[in-house]
């Protein structure tokens, strides 16, 4: 049942928040399935970490809910090929959860969130990395791009890191 609503979910939020390239970040105030306007500053996007093969990395960043200028920004990365953040941001240390109520998605509904109130993101700004290239949504526009190891994949994860940390 949960990865059934996962995969709904995940499916809802990539028709919801998709970017491509080096397009500017999206903030997200809304999802669906939570009601009302997100309690936290979530965005998303992509970061061009190999031009050659147009590999892309995909993140969501949480700014902290206690003090954003003097907390700690953690990264989260996944466990590797096909594994997404999401999983983390959903039932491991993000500020939402699933409500753990039946579902049936015959119906069409959408699987409901709630806030999480002893999330990580408390105490630290958090950023989730699909990392490598292949794993959650990030991807390569070329096969290439997908051969990655441990050297190239931390070369990645440099270029990544600098280009976020450089743009306004």
């Amino acid at each position: 049942m949960e990865a059934q609503l996962l995969s709904r979910l995940l499916f809802l939020l990539l028709g919801f928040i998709i970017v491509s390239g080096e397009a500017a970040p999206t903030l997200v105030t809304s999802l669906p399935g939570f009601d009302g306007a997100l309690p936290f500053h979530l965005e998303t996007g992509y970061v061009t970490v190999d031009e050659e093969h147009g590999s892309e990395l995909f993140y969501y960043f949480i700014e902290s809910e206690g003090d954003p200028r003097r907390d700690p920004v953690l990264l989260w990365l996944t466990g590797g090929d096909r594994c997404s953040v999401l999983s983390a941001l959903l039932f491991e240390m993000g500020p939402l959860r699933f409500v753990i109520e039946p579902y049936d998605g015959a119906a069409g509904t959408v699987p409901r969130l709630h806030y999480h109130p002893y999330s990580w993101t408390k105490a630290a700004s958090v950023l989730f990395v699909d990392s490598p290239v292949g794993a959650g949504f990030s991807f390569s526009r070329h096969p290439r791009g997908y051969d990655v190891g441990e050297v190239s994949s931390s070369l990645q994860l440099k270029t990544f890191l600098t280009k976020i940390l450089k743009r306004d």
